[in-house]
């Protein structure tokens, strides 16, 4: 049995190898959809010498399957936002501890503690459906942040003027969390010049506005709200950690999760450093899920492991792998 707390408490590179090839075999024994997975591919446990050699299940089998290495009761499931009549993807989760100390950790490693922060959130398009892991990972951020004036707002744009222009001015640490469209129709509104204010992006035009490469988007961003830079969020509902940028597009993420690239050509086959391809994660924290998927977004891993995310597949559910059916 792999003591979750161990995941948590990865300090070189060598702890998170030896406890990736670890939950791998604890994933293949357990999982019955990645086990199907793997034994189409010819994959076995005594093939996997390194974390490169470990199968990364397409993230399309969160739609058409239960991803579950676990048999606790599951305690909730995540779902992804979807248009009418397309099948979604659902996150069962089973310990919604290990999630609590995922995205408290990660924030941490990069940003200092939760509480620190005054936690500002406008996320309509999320807060509108059920099942949204970002609103589960806000609303516990808020309730963490100790701070009165922390919250959700949906339309009430004028609202959240007032209280963000009021807040950083008085010098509090604001985090203000937004999806994209939302962010743009409050600087619409009114033009800020922010100085304690941390404006983070978590993507996505959600079809209410024309979609934007992230350039132009944070130039948009920066001019409005009057900073330097412009935060993003990465993450999915098939993970239960998140990659955190500062600025420029480049991410970095937490210690318990790594990012490969896999030839577009060749899906089975992991790149070198510096190499476009798609984005494989590894997320220790899914440990009772798959910790190893194959996403539908492409990028690239620098030197330093930080990583880029560049766009996405075309035609999508393909995901980049072709043995998607068994």
């Amino acid at each position: 049995m792999i003591d979750t707390n161990s995941i948590f408490n990865i300090n070189s590179q060598t702890e998170f190898e030896d406890l990736a090839l670890q939950i791998f075999k604890f994933q293949f024994d357990n999982n019955r959809v990645y086990r199907s997975f793997c034994d189409l591919i010819y994959k076995h446990p005594s093939d996997v010498k390194t974390i490169k050699d470990i199968p990364f299940l397409p993230i399309q089998f969160f739609k058409s399957h239960n991803v579950l290495s676990s048999k606790d009761a599951i305690k909730t499931t995540f779902s992804s936002s979807g248009t009418t009549g397309s099948m979604t993807s659902k996150h069962h989760v089973t310990d919604l501890d290990i999630y609590t100390q995922s995205f408290t950790k990660g924030f941490q490693q990069f940003y200092g503690p939760i509480e620190d922060y005054v936690i500002l959130a406008l996320l309509p398009s999320y807060l509108e459906r059920e099942g949204s892991s970002l609103i589960h990972m806000v609303d516990a951020m808020i309730e963490q942040s100790k701070h009165t004036e922390s919250g959700f707002y949906l339309n009430n744009y004028s609202e959240l003027k007032d209280t963000l222009i009021t807040l950083d001015s008085q010098g509090k640490k604001v985090l203000l969390i937004g999806v994209s469209f939302a962010l743009l129709d409050l600087i619409e509104i009114h033009q800020f010049n922010l100085k304690n204010t941390i404006i983070m992006e978590t993507g996505g035009m959600k079809g209410r506005r024309k979609e934007l490469i992230r350039e132009a988007l944070h130039a948009k961003l920066k001019t409005g709200f009057g900073v330097n830079i412009i935060h993003s969020e990465y993450g999915m509902t098939e993970l239960l950690s998140q990659g955190y940028s500062k600025g420029h597009g480049i991410f970095n993420h937490p210690n318990w999760m790594r990012i490969l690239t896999r030839d577009t050509e060749d899906p089975l086959t992991i790149q070198s450093l510096g190499k476009t391809g798609g984005i494989n994660v590894i997320d220790l924290a899914n440990i009772n899920s798959c910790s190893f998927i194959a996403t539908q977004d492409l990028g690239r891993v620098n030197d330093n492991n930080t990583f880029e995310i560049i766009g996405r597949f075309d035609n999508s559910d393909i995901r980049g792998c072709n043995l998607m059916v068994f």
